[in-house]
């Protein structure tokens, strides 16, 4: 049935799994793409409860091509995860809001009739990128060709080419964000991310997923024991006396994870339960040399759609691409410290793009649901300039 907008729509979300975020050229560095996308996504349908015959639709992010069959992954995916053949795929991409972008995209196949029951997310595989030469297709008489890391092209501003680091940096020189706060968010990042281990709370959220080194089944990111005399030790990470370090930015990551994304009576009837109710989004473009600010206007488009204040949110996840970025939206916007990212966030558990927006929304659902209910945020900056923010209901 086509829906006029979302307010005539009852989009929910059931968790899924997703597999343990893995360090640059650590425990997933031999898994293909493909490999850990249909790991998590065949853990997301039983996490459901669902057959994999409920789904009439996949969105799957991703934000760079890794292997021969990653141009179209979506549907590579798709068939050998054993969804039926009908079973429509959707490839999505947007920077570092990608994961969010598949939950987006997916609601908009629920609210136009074309899907009753989708599976949204996404993977990166970044240990895996490629090198290219952009000089052989045609020949090249002589002389030595250049291999160019792709990955290097995911990092750098398409617009300033400035890495993305040092518009965190421009970020916090614009607004006087000094390294000890940024030290400080990251030592708190890594401490909560401990606590988070512990008590099993990151568990919950991951199928382990075997490896040629063994079972991997946690997260390699999180660092115990991090302390501000640690973190001020690092040298500088883009410019000599600049305050983004390894330690206050988030790491190079790999990872894949999904989630459920319904009409609400459609998945009731193919027996999943709802967990949380999408509302709405909001996304925007900003200065791409400010990168960092992206988060800011678009949570305050998203609160001025909803009639919302910061203080009618109960939770909030904001991406830590940068600890200047999560600074800048305390600042800017008064979002307390005390519920915003109680489970560490990407400086400490990482940050691969496909899927950061899908382990934030599955993090804030379980944070709601322990507490009773309540309405969560997850925001971010994106590469080259935007933002993006979604707000959730338990």
């Amino acid at each position: 049935m086509l829906r006029s907008s979302l307010a005539d729509s009852d989009i929910v979300l059931a968790l899924g799994r997703r597999t343990p975020f893995g360090r640059f050229g650590g425990g997933l560095r031999e898994v293909s793409l493909t490999e850990a996308s249909v790991h998590a996504a065949r853990a997301t349908a039983e996490a459901a409860g669902l057959p994999l015959t409920a789904f009439d639709h996949f969105v799957f992010a991703t934000t760079v091509p890794t292997d021969r069959d990653s141009l179209f992954a979506h549907r590579a995916i798709c068939v050998a995860t054993g969804f039926p053949l009908e079973t429509s795929a959707l490839g999505v991409v947007r920077a570092c809001g990608s994961g969010l972008q598949a939950l987006i995209s997916a609601a908009h196949q629920v609210m136009d009739g074309s899907s009753a029951v989708a599976m949204a997310g996404g993977a990166e595989m970044f240990s895996r990128v490629p090198y290219a030469v952009t000089t052989a297709r045609w020949g090249h008489k002589r002389g030595t060709q250049l291999l160019e890391d792709m990955l290097d092209w995911a990092y750098r501003c398409p617009t300033t080419l400035a890495y993305m680091g040092e518009t965190a940096e421009r970020l916090a020189a614009d607004y006087g964000y000094d390294r000890r706060a940024m030290d400080e968010w990251a030592v708190m990042s890594q401490a909560r991310a401990q606590q988070a281990i512990a008590s099993g709370f990151l568990g919950a959220q991951i199928a382990p997923i075997p490896t040629p080194d063994g079972l991997l089944d946690q997260d390699e990111s999180p660092r115990a024991g991090m302390t501000l005399e640690r973190l001020a030790a690092l040298k500088p990470a883009f410019s000599e006396s600049g305050p983004v370090t390894a330690g206050n930015a988030s790491p190079v990551s790999d990872g894949a994870g999904f989630m459920v994304v319904a009409d609400r009576q459609a998945l009731l009837a193919a027996g999943g339960q709802p967990a949380a109710r999408l509302l709405g989004w909001a996304s925007v473009g900003v200065a791409p040399e400010l990168m960092g600010h992206g988060p800011v206007p678009a949570i305050e488009k998203l609160l001025r759609r909803h009639g919302l204040g910061v203080g009618d949110i109960d939770y909030w996840e904001i991406n830590e691409a940068f600890a200047a970025v999560t600074l800048h939206v305390e600042r800017q916007l008064g979002v307390p410290r005390e519920r915003t990212n109680l489970y560490g966030g990407a400086i400490a558990v990482g940050h691969p793009p496909g899927v950061t927006g899908i382990r934030m929304t599955h993090t804030a659902i379980q944070h709601l649901q322990s507490v009773g209910g309540g309405r969560a945020v997850m925001a971010m900056c994106l590469g080259s300039g935007q933002g993006m923010a979604v707000l959730i209901e338990v």
